[in-house]
């Protein structure tokens, strides 16, 4: 699983927070100018982009899975089990797709609740069919890691199936437009132009933290045991974030929509701000009593100074990485999410760069443990300095001049 895991979680990130951002923010924005028409036919479009990807996923792992995972270290049984992992899961790639790409339709249209329950349950069923599956409880054949990748990609079907019967049913602000569907580019470039940019972020994360694991490998493993349980509270606190960010889509998107620019700016900054305190907060408890968090994971002796070391060093940063997110979500209701991303990119060269310096200069595992703390500091400053930076108001002729039909959402 830990062979396959990487791809899976950019799969999952790209699907949900990137491109599903992308499609929130155009319906959102759609919605808010008042065009419900419009809207409708971007979230036709959008599945269709689901669909697209999820195929180019399956194909792509299907042809060069087995290679992939050679090259991330897999040999022997572990390649095989990772291998019939991955030709399950990514034989059903479009399911994950889709099922975000409908998430942010709802998202779009500001309904929060469905998206986040179906997101929630399909987490809980993949854990009771998953295990079911894999290890052959009761009178259920043991199928081993096919039958993981099995139970997710049900989970994620019966997520599907409640979504589309609420879009489809008229539940939803906009029902798709299937029947009749007149495919327009510039439907694709309205969501594209967000989320196909927005996909570098999630990926430009993981090889910042790929690059770091590699350089603190030849420290040891205790070292490396206690920065990884210090990116496991990063990843748990990175969802935190997201759930301010990802509500300040719809929200930011609909006030573009009907051109309020300083609404969507006070929103930005005010989930900039909660994100900022929240994290901030959780991580700063964390640096203070860091057996907190350690306790957890371990009881070896050096595996415990390290992990302590590391989280009294990074875990008050991570305030700065809860602002980073904010801020590349409410770039994304705006429709201007390059600053953001390219502060991912300056983050990831800032490690690589210093991790060289350092490593030339026989530097310490504390001082590379300085230097990811440094980085998010980077990372949160550059984001907010491109929101600051970049004009919000969106180009003369965007929208059909229509009066907003939204008016209370944003008022």
């Amino acid at each position: 699983m830990a062979g396959i895991l990487t791809i899976v979680i950019l799969t999952m990130t790209m699907s949900g927070g990137a491109m599903g951002g992308g499609v929130a923010s155009a319906v959102a924005r759609a919605l808010g100018a008042g065009d419900v028409d419009r809207a409708s036919a971007l979230a036709a479009h959008a599945l269709l982009i689901g669909i697209c990807f999820g195929l180019t996923f399956m194909l792509g792992m299907l042809i060069f899975g087995p290679a992939v995972l050679r090259l991330l270290g897999g040999r022997g049984n572990v390649l095989s089990n990772a291998t019939g992992y991955a030709q399950i899961f990514f034989g059903g790639a479009v399911l994950p797709w889709l099922m975000n790409t409908m998430a942010g339709i709802l998202r779009g249209t500001g309904n929060m609740k469905l998206p986040s329950l179906m997101i929630l349950n399909s987490a809980v069923c993949q854990i009771i069919l998953g295990g079911t599956l894999g290890l052959g409880l009761g009178p259920i054949p043991q199928f081993g890691m096919r039958g993981v990748a099995s139970g997710s990609l049900i989970a994620y079907l019966i997520s599907i199936a409640v979504m589309a019967w609420y879009l489809f049913s008229g539940r939803a602000r906009v029902i798709p437009t299937i029947r009749g569907l007149r495919v327009q580019r510039a439907m694709f470039a309205d969501i594209l132009k967000v989320g196909v940019v927005s996909c570098f972020s999630p990926l430009q994360s993981v090889l910042s933290i790929s690059i770091f694991t590699h350089m603190l490998a030849g420290f040891g493993t205790a070292v490396l045991a206690g920065y990884g349980i210090g990116a496991r509270l990063e990843f748990m606190l990175t969802s935190v974030a997201f759930a301010f960010g990802i509500a300040s889509v719809p929200m930011i998107g609909m006030a573009i929509g009907a051109e309020r620019i300083a609404r969507a700016r006070r929103i930005a900054w005010t989930a900039g701000f909660v994100s900022f305190v929240a994290v901030g907060a959780i991580g700063t408890l964390i640096a203070v009593f860091p057996d907190l968090w350690v306790n957890i994971f371990t009881g070896d002796p050096g595996v415990r100074a390290a992990s302590r070391q590391y989280l009294s060093t990074a875990a008050p940063m991570y305030a700065f990485i809860g602002l980073a997110m904010s801020m590349y979500f409410s770039s994304q209701g705006a429709a201007k999410v390059l600053g953001p991303v390219l502060a991912q990119s300056a983050r990831l060269a800032f490690i690589a760069l210093g991790g060289w310096w350092l490593s030339v200069h026989d530097a310490s595992a504390v001082n590379f443990f300085a230097l990811a703390a440094a980085s998010m500091a980077v990372l949160g400053l550059l984001s907010t300095s491109s929101v600051i930076l970049t004009r919000w108001e969106p180009k003369r002729g965007t929208y059909a001049q229509v009066r907003p039909a939204l008016s209370a959402i944003v008022d």
